[in-house]
């Protein structure tokens, strides 16, 4: 029989992509995880990595052994949710990645329910974007996932991730001051060709979707200010130095302080949603955190009516 453990190696160097990143990942030296994995070989009696440059890569048989292991830990996640189910109260901790606006808006009030519903369970919040968070998941660094998707930039749906949907997002145009409206939300866009612009960097979801909006709407925008703090993007706007696209999560049910326009009909809305592995879904503390970002969903978009 071969030793999970390795198996569970080969696994993380299937998502991680290199040993030196597995080694982080896992408190090992590579030398380690190296020694380990060379043993697998032996225990298989075939080869599973084959050099490709100064990295390496699974063979056919390292990918067949991977797609086995997946199963074994998904049947292992069950029985670990089988045994939670089974104790009077929640217990151990729950691993939480969430992208900034709803690490503001919905993280805070889903955690005041899990702890005042499951006060001997433990959570742990990381903010982080969706692009990184996702193949995260699926390498169990986290039990959930916050994520977003933008419209007309859907994002992959591997196979092993179950999505909740949590709420949809209004996108707007935020300027300093009002602006009058001649022609509807593309010319509006478009009147703003010459101004300096906020955006995300460059490889992420959200700068693809807004350099598309404004090249649809007929120019390339002078992006002067890139961050991912949207709290940065907000106050640039606020002081005069730029122009943003900003989500509604970012005022979190208080009132705008910069003045807002509509987008392009197909562009007004985000989806914001949830992701657990799948199997993952039926353990009970994944449930609970579910049920609690689901009720503040529920009762931000009662507030503004979104």
């Amino acid at each position: 029989m071969f030793d999970l453990h390795r198996l569970r190696l080969l696994r993380e160097l299937k998502h991680r992509g290199t040993l030196a990143a597995v080694a982080a990942a896992l408190s090992y030296s590579p030398s380690s995880v190296s020694q380990q994995l060379s043993q697998l070989e032996t225990e298989v009696g075939v080869p599973l990595l084959e050099p490709v440059g100064r990295r390496v890569r699974l063979t056919e048989q390292a990918e067949i052994l991977v797609a086995h292991t997946e199963a074994v830990l998904e049947r292992l996640e069950r029985a670990e949710a089988d045994i939670t189910a089974s104790l009077t109260d929640l217990t151990g901790t729950l691993r939480i990645a969430s992208f900034q606006t709803a690490a503001l808006a919905l993280v805070p009030p889903a955690l005041s329910l899990l702890r005042d519903l499951h006060p001997a369970l433990r959570v742990h919040v990381t903010q982080m974007r969706p692009e990184a968070a996702l193949p995260a998941l699926l390498a169990r660094d986290f039990d959930l996932v916050v994520a977003e998707e933008y419209p007309g930039n859907p994002n992959p749906r591997p196979a092993g991730v179950e999505q909740e949907d949590l709420l949809n997002d209004v996108l707007r145009l935020a300027l300093p001051e009002p602006a009058e409206e001649r022609g509807g939300p593309t010319a509006s866009l478009r009147a703003l060709a010459d101004h300096p612009w906020a955006m995300e960097p460059e490889g992420t979801a959200a700068r693809h979707w807004a350099m598309t909006l404004c090249r649809n709407a007929g120019f390339e925008p002078d992006v002067r200010f890139e961050t991912t703090d949207l709290l940065i993007q907000l106050r640039l706007v606020e002081r005069g130095h730029a122009v943003a696209l900003l989500p509604d999560l970012v005022w979190n049910g208080q009132l705008p302080t910069v003045a807002l326009t509509s987008l392009p009909r197909g562009q007004r809305t985000r989806r914001v949603f949830s992701a657990v592995r799948q199997g993952r879904s039926g353990h009970p503390a994944v449930a609970a955190c579910r049920h609690a970002l689901q009720h503040a969903a529920a009762q931000l978009t009662a507030r503004t009516g979104n």
